[in-house]
């Protein structure tokens, strides 16, 4: 009779069920759910972005089996967070609003100190003055460096600001070493944010970190032109497009009734002023027949503008007031649409 073989299940470690039940707590007791990746971030600049969001939400680093054990606990989706767990991950919980968020730990930059063998994407300066290094061995590497420097009250002077460094140079061992002796940190690192999860929708990165102005610009050049085009069909439901109609539509019957010659009330300085102009120019035409059939024509000075056109000035102004304020409406709007 063949032996059977009974394989043993193996028990899971407390540590594990441990941070599976406090995933799955924290997945309850929030509402968004972010997802950042921590390659390349060291854990002392990770502390201190901790700690600066630390009012805004909680961060939990854990291995994708696990959180993907959290997650089906919780009842969520498990395959919608599935891609997004690559690598080292850092999960973010909150209550905020996403994009906000979002855009303030990503702006929120952390220095870095050089390390031999990066790669610098920046120019890197050591800057005139007192570097407070007593003189040594050290010595030869500002030599290497081909930094100027002397000795002032015992200590290193640098005796003018001076490139180490260009975008696209490796930083050399003895560079890292004079940077960090120093005190200089060139660069600067943030948390990488991949997506975040709210109301059951992810918000991939690319959704999440927007360019807000250009946004911006475009729903307020769509707000002119449906403005423009509702004013056009005197839509109703529109107070601004039939006030909008309305100027228009005066303006238009006045330009018309000076024209005409009509002297209509409120409108005498413009047909005047329109009758003198077409005296002066049929005056001008003749030329020196003007004075052969007795007419006298004499320079005018430059005559002020006529009611028509301050009205239209007036009009104008208040049109281009109204629609700043307008601007700075929508755009108070899109603030709150987005968390800004």
């Amino acid at each position: 009779m063949a032996s059977l073989m009974v394989r043993k299940r193996r028990e899971v470690p407390e540590w594990k069920r441990r941070v599976v039940r406090e995933l799955v707590d924290l997945i309850k007791k929030h509402k968004v759910i972010g997802i950042a990746d921590l390659t390349g971030m060291p854990t002392a600049q990770l502390q201190l972005i901790r700690k600066k969001f630390r009012k805004h939400a909680v961060f939990r680093v854990a291995k994708k089996r696990l959180i993907l054990r959290a997650l089906e606990e919780a009842g969520l989706d498990k395959s919608k967070f599935e891609s997004y767990l690559q690598g080292t991950i850092m999960l973010i919980f909150t209550d905020m609003n996403p994009f906000k968020l979002a855009r303030m730990i990503e702006s929120e930059k952390v220095p870095l100190p050089a390390k031999p063998g990066q790669v610098s994407d920046r120019e890197i300066v050591i800057p005139e003055g007192d570097t407070g290094l007593q003189p040594g061995p050290i010595l030869s590497t500002f030599g290497k460096l081909r930094i100027p420097y002397e000795i002032r009250r015992g200590t290193i002077y640098v005796k003018k600001d001076t490139v180490v460094a260009k975008p696209g140079d490796v930083i050399s061992e003895e560079l890292a070493g004079l940077l960090q002796n120093l005190g200089i940190t060139p660069f600067e690192v943030s948390l990488k944010i991949l997506a975040m999860y709210d109301g059951g929708v992810i918000i991939p990165r690319e959704q999440l970190l927007f360019d807000i102005e250009e946004v911006k610009r475009d729903f307020m050049d769509a707000a002119r032109e449906a403005l423009g085009l509702a004013a056009e069909i005197v839509y109703p439901a529109v107070p601004e497009a039939v006030e909008a109609a309305i100027a228009k539509a005066f303006r238009e019957a006045k330009a018309l009734a000076a024209e005409a010659g009509l002297l209509l009330p409120g409108l005498e300085e413009d047909v005047i002023a329109r009758a003198v102009q077409e005296a002066l120019a049929v005056a001008a035409a003749l030329g020196d027949k003007a004075k052969e059939l007795g007419f006298e024509v004499t320079a005018a000075a430059p005559a002020a503008a006529p009611a028509e056109e301050k009205a239209e000035e007036k009009k104008e102004e208040e049109e281009k007031k109204e629609e700043e304020e307008k601007e700075v409406d929508l755009s108070e709007g899109l603030g709150g649409l987005f968390g800004f």
